[in-house]
């Protein structure tokens, strides 16, 4: 099995190409999911944040209230790093049993949903394949004036808080171009998944696998010979 980090950026369409991916039988890991998981009440990163930020960052419920919390580090890196600090190794931990558990299910490659895959880069010497949805800047700042109902001008502050689109095709593996028609941009994820499907990188990794649990199986049985009374 091999991975694969899907990114791109605010309404350029990943979430739509996800569901694509999903409906063809992908294993997708959503980290945004994982995101919000890790931070609910009662988790050790939950309890972290609340000492870190105080308690105006809850909502009544006692759930993290993501707006205020988002409002907060949105122009302010040291405090963006210090939510990192605290909810990154939760994530991490949660990554790696989902795609343990998609490991054993015999799925050829897991793609990894990660919003900040290229901006963090913590990730990226794990992935063997990279894919960006990408769409042109005015493409992106109409769609996102009209999904969000913000101003030109937020809309832009927001997009330009992002590596720029151009800047994350430029490092990834394969583009996904989604400022067109959505029949044209669902195509190129259709032929992408069967480029993935055909290909044999999950090869080694299952193989040095069943390699080892074979060769604990022979311990094993020698152990238990050494142990039994002789005849």
């Amino acid at each position: 099995m091999f991975l694969v980090g899907l990114t791109g950026g605010i309404a350029s369409g990943k979430s739509s190409v996800t569901q694509v991916f999903q409906q063809l039988g992908c294993a997708v890991i959503d980290v945004d999911v994982i995101a919000r998981h890790v931070v609910q009440p009662g988790y050790p990163a939950h309890r972290r944040i609340v000492e870190a930020f105080g308690t105006e960052v809850l909502l009544e419920s006692g759930d993290i209230n993501r707006k205020v919390l988002g409002d907060l580090i949105f122009n302010q890196p040291d405090l963006r790093r210090l939510l990192n600090t605290i909810t990154h190794p939760e994530i991490h931990k949660e990554m790696m049993k989902e795609i343990f558990k998609y490991f054993l299910q015999g799925y050829r490659y897991v793609i990894l949903d990660i919003p900040l895959l290229f901006e963090t880069k913590k990730l990226l010497k794990y992935m063997k394949h990279t894919v960006v949805v990408y769409c042109d800047r005015d493409t992106q700042l109409a769609r996102l004036m009209q999904r969000n109902k913000l101003s030109r001008k937020d809309a832009e502050a927001r997009i330009e808080a992002q590596l720029p689109l151009k800047d994350k095709a430029h490092l990834a593996h394969h583009v996904l171009d989604n400022s067109g028609e959505w029949s044209i941009t669902k195509r190129q994820v259709i032929l992408l998944h069967a480029k993935l499907e055909r290909s044999l990188e999950y090869l080694p990794l299952r193989l040095g696998v069943l390699t080892g649990l074979a060769g604990i199986a022979s311990l094993l049985y020698l152990l238990i010979r050494c142990l039994l009374p002789s005849p």
